[in-house]
């Protein structure tokens, strides 16, 4: 087994939520953290970052061959994405570059450096109407073609890979616009919230069982129990219908939103009940309640 002072990790995506968050973890936990950036990215502000060191990445293969040359590292996270829920004509060439192209200069910079541990990270919007694979939208087809990409480098390359796909994630200091970030706006600025009707299923989890997931598919990695390449959903189990998630939130919050139900039609292919035939990776388990995460919010 690799020495517990010694692990080193590769993050890509480290400039979001999600990414932000796992490479600080890691850094806690006493692993020597890398990470990958675009140039002129914003670093986070969390205090971790002193500790980190920064590789810019220039868009050549050859760039990110030589990064992983120098880095080594025992588990590479990879977690940069371009996310769209809705695609235009001018948006398909940044999501091939930045949910394949880019994936796949990472695992060839992986193959030529004798690196053979990842973490990818997908979607359960690969799973439409819960089916093995149905894409929501282009966003998440691309998901599916990295994972194709992916399967080659295993069978080929022996490389381990264990794909964690994300439902919806929250937490604190979350900048995204996402659901609990439009109801606090709403709720501070008095301003109507247009929604959907509101009866989609939405399947919360706290980011901190988020990073849970990735630290436990990595001791997997290291401790050899991956074959090939897994795939795992990191979901709470316990959707709920987005009226009750807002009524949740304005009691949880003591604050008041108000929302027009119907305003907005719901959306093209609108996931209106998540997949739900997704395995959990052993060991995990959703630990933060919706109602502890929701105060932890507001603290």
């Amino acid at each position: 087994m690799i020495n517990e002072q010694k692990r080193v990790a590769l993050v890509t995506g480290a400039t979001g939520f999600v990414g932000g968050h796992v490479a600080c973890r890691l850094v806690r936990e006493g692993w020597q953290v890398h990470i990958l950036t675009r140039s002129g990215s914003i670093l986070p502000e969390a205090p971790e970052f002193d500790r980190i060191a920064n590789h810019v990445h220039n868009g050549s293969s050859e760039n990110i061959v030589a990064c992983m040359a120098q880095v080594k590292p025992d588990v590479v996270f990879h977690l940069a994405s371009l996310f769209l829920s809705q695609h235009t004509t001018k948006d398909i060439e940044l999501l091939i570059q930045s949910n394949v192209l880019f994936g796949n200069q990472l695992l060839e910079a992986m193959k030529v450096n004798g690196v053979n541990r990842l973490i990818n990270t997908g979607t359960s919007w690969q799973h439409y109407d819960d089916d093995d694979y149905n894409p929501v939208c282009l966003y998440a087809a691309t998901k599916q073609a990295f994972e194709a990409v992916l399967d080659y480098y295993v069978q080929a390359c022996g490389i381990k890979a264990i794909t964690l796909k994300l439902f919806d994630t929250y937490g604190q200091d979350d900048p995204r616009p996402k659901l609990f970030h439009l109801l606090n706006k709403a709720a501070t600025s008095g301003m109507p919230l247009d929604m959907s009707p509101g009866e989609q299923l939405i399947d919360l989890v706290h980011i901190d069982d988020v990073v849970e997931a990735y630290m436990i598919a990595a001791q997997q990695l290291i401790e050899g129990k991956v074959a090939h390449h897994e795939t795992y959903a990191v979901s709470s189990g316990q959707p709920l219908p987005l009226k009750e998630l807002v009524q949740l939130f304005c009691e949880v919050t003591k604050q008041k939103v108000n929302v027009n139900w119907g305003a907005r039609p719901y959306r093209n292919r609108e996931v209106m009940v998540p997949w739900i035939r997704g395995k959990l990776i052993s060991g995990w388990s959703p630990k933060v309640t919706l109602i502890n995460g929701l105060v932890s919010l507001v603290r």
